[in-house]
Order: structure tokens, then sequence, then C-alpha cells
């Protein structure tokens, strides 16, 4: 299984760097057996059925995008300078891991100072980001980084445009709880409290889980032979009040439809012991391409996904490459919205 299996072509023009307003009116494409069908998000509630079960993904997005001054003193005196910083994932420790620009520069034992008093110390290096310490935590911390950052907003959105104020809503679901993300879940950032409602009172249910996207999500596959690509972890929590609503309504007949590939990564990684969605909280590297059985999913809401990269992998597993190949093909010809504020997909496999 080759990586360029997995590749297409994308008009740059297609590539999203604001989300449709209101969230519901983004384009819905709904990819069941070899049919595909034109709708809007708003159009949801026909595509799905009473005794149906949402799986949301609850994590909140920090604003983990930092601009700050390292400073140290040498032999010529005091150094300050502009430093970059994108945190990655926090650490057993209670440090992060992160990203910096400049990089080279920076030396282990320095300070790091931002707005409003949030100070970080590099404790350690490599080749490629750093370990920071930083001197708040718990609500402290999420406080000072409200003040001082701004949303991390995927590379190729932060390479046409600055982050700004719109996006510390357009970049959170309206769901949102658990802080600890670098990336937004993106394809729950369609929905809105009405349509949730509008769900509920015909029946379809919802459940939440709970993955702190990284900023790994973002990586490129840099080998050829895609089976031996090491995923990035994620934390990530199925609380056994989770597993029982989802063991419920597999049990009632109804269909399990995570909203996102992070809801659907966990889930079918608390399932791989037992083949059932089990209470579950951990790290999940699980990489699901081509040949993998799903144990819990039944359908996917998803957004369209970069060439070459492991979620598009996910969804040819889920649908197979041909079905998935069209389907793109299709989205780019009907110039749907790409990546993580453009449009969506409803993919429902011929068993479902």
């Amino acid at each position: 299984m080759k990586l360029d299996d997995f590749d297409f072509d994308l008009p740059e023009t297609l590539i999203a760097t604001r989300p449709a307003r209101p969230r519901t009116s983004a384009r819905l494409l709904v990819v069941q057996g070899d049919s595909l069908s034109d709708l809007h998000v708003y159009d949801l509630p026909s595509q799905l059925r009473a005794g149906d079960r949402l799986v949301l993904n609850n994590t909140r997005v920090i604003p983990a995008r930092l601009i700050g001054q390292r400073h140290r003193d040498s032999a010529q005196g005091p150094v300050s300078a502009k430093i970059e910083i994108t945190l990655m994932e926090p650490d057993a420790a209670g440090g992060w891991r992160a990203l910096a620009k400049p990089l080279r520069k920076l030396l282990v034992g320095e300070d790091i100072q931002f707005a409003g008093g949030l100070t970080a110390n590099v404790a350690a290096k490599t080749e490629t980001d750093l370990r920071l310490t930083f001197n708040a935590e718990g609500p402290a911390f999420e406080a000072a980084l409200l003040a001082a950052g701004t949303m991390p907003l995927p590379p190729y959105i932060a390479a046409k445009r600055a982050p700004d104020a719109q996006d510390n809503n357009d970049y959170q679901t309206v769901f949102a709880r658990t802080p600890g993300a670098v990336a937004a879940p993106t394809a729950s950032l369609h929905f809105d409290a009405a349509l949730l409602a509008e769900l509920a009172a015909m029946g379809v249910e919802a459940t939440e889980v709970t993955l702190h996207v990284g900023a790994g999500t973002f990586l490129p596959v840099k080998v050829e032979d895609v089976t031996t690509h090491k995923m990035h972890a994620e934390w990530g929590e199925v609380t056994p009040q989770a597993a029982a609503e989802i063991a419920a309504t597999r049990a009632a007949g109804g269909r399990i439809i995570p909203v996102g590939t992070t809801a659907l990564r966990l889930i079918e990684a608390a399932a791989r012991a037992t083949g059932k969605v089990e209470p579950w909280v951990g790290e999940t590297d699980i990489f699901i391409y081509p040949g993998f059985k799903f144990a819990t999913t039944d359908a996917l809401m998803t957004n369209f996904h970069l060439p070459k990269s492991t979620l598009l992998m996910l969804v040819a597993a889920l649908m197979g490459q041909d079905r998935m190949q069209a389907a793109y093909a299709h989205a780019v010809t009907e110039n749907y919205r790409f990546f993580s504020y453009g449009d969506a997909s409803l993919l429902i496999p011929d068993s479902a």
C-alpha cells in the first residue's frame, strides 16, 4: 500500500480560510453505497433516524500559539529576542512539548516571557522541538494562556492569514468542555445548539467522549509504504457512562456515528480489546488504514482531508479507496471547501 495511492490534485482556491456562516450552512456530501448526494449540514436530520447515536468529541482547543521574548545572560550582556511558540501536547511531568521559531538559538535553561506575566523555561531541546515548563498550572495556566495566546490555526490557514479574535469562536465547537487540544475536531464545528436540539427531538442521541487533538494530526506521512507509518499519540477518555450509552444503542439496533475522525479513532481504540467499546483512558496511537476491521463505527461525519494524510487513509478504510477517490473527485469538481474550515461529508458504508 503506497503513499501515492492517497494523493489527489486540489486547487488551492478550495482551501477554506474561514468557516461557513451560519455553521450549519456548510455543504454536506453524503456518500452512501455508490451514490453521492449534495446537501447541507442543516439537512443532516433527513439522513439520520431515531435510535442513531452521534459520538461527539468534547475537547476544548487552547490558545496554544504564543509570541514572547527569550531572555538569557551572556558574556556580552543580556540577550533578548522575539520567539514564537506553538504548544503541541502536555507531558506526564506537567510540562509541554512545543515547537519554536526560531528553534536553533534557544538554549536549555533560558526563559521565555509572554504577555500577562506568563513565563516558560526551556527544560529540554531536540533538533525538532523542545520541552517547556511554565510558571503556572491548572486554572491559572488556562487563564494565562487565554490572555497571552491565540488559536493555533492549521498550517495551511496560518500561511494565508494570521489568527484573529473571530477564530476564538470559529475554531471551537459549541460543546467544547475539556481543555487540552491544540487542534479542533473540525467536523464538529458544523453543529450549533439548534441543530443538536432538532436531532435530539427526533430521537438521535449524543454521547460525549474526549480526545485531545495534538499538532501531530498535521504531520505528513514520510514513508512510501504507509503500513510502516508511526502515528503520534493523543490522550483520550471514554467514561463508563459513554461506554454504556454506546452499548445500549448497539443492543437496540441503532447506528453508532462518530462526528470526526478523532471520535472514531478513540472509540475504536476503546473497542480493540473486546470488540465493544469499554471505559478507557490513556494515550492512543491507533492507525486506521485500508484493511482495518471496524468494531463499533457504522458511519462517519467528517471534513475533507489533505492528500496523502492518515485521515484520508482512515476514510478509505471505512468506505473503500475507489469510492473515496470518486467522492473527492466529485467534491473538487463541485467546488466543495476543504480542510478544517471547509465543508463536510457523511460517509455511510453499505452495511449501515
